[in-house]
């Protein structure tokens, strides 16, 4: 399944879906990411701009699930919130976006950085 991974990694966007606080059903999001080994790292927001639903929801019910390029994964998710970790999350993110046209340099300093370690 690492041979997956590795290939998904070049994918340009993931799903994360978590599971709804509230009403306990799918809440499904588009979004960047970067993978290291079977870990999956995103970032959420540009500091100050509170959470999304979906980082609330994972708060409450850790377990996820990740889909790349049609291939669904079972993950557990956790906010990460310093430490060498945090500092790799951001270089993968920068490294693998760098070409945006957005300006990333405050998404990358300041928002929240989530890992969602994969069950493969």
């Amino acid at each position: 399944m690492m041979t997956d991974l590795e290939r998904l990694a070049s994918q340009d966007i993931c799903y994360l879906t978590t599971t709804g606080r509230i009403t306990g059903r799918p809440h499904r999001v588009e979004i960047w990411f970067a993978l290291n080994g079977h870990t999956l790292y995103i970032l959420h927001g540009e500091g100050g701009t509170g959470m999304g639903d979906w980082v609330k929801n994972m708060l409450r019910q850790p377990n996820v699930t990740v889909t790349i390029a049609g291939i669904t994964f079972n993950g557990l998710s956790r906010l990460i919130t310093e430490g060498d970790e945090d500092t790799l999350a951001r270089q993968l993110l920068a490294q693998k976006y760098r070409h945006s046209e957005d300006d990333l340099v405050q998404w990358l300093r300041d928002a929240l950085a989530v890992a969602v370690d994969l069950t493969v």
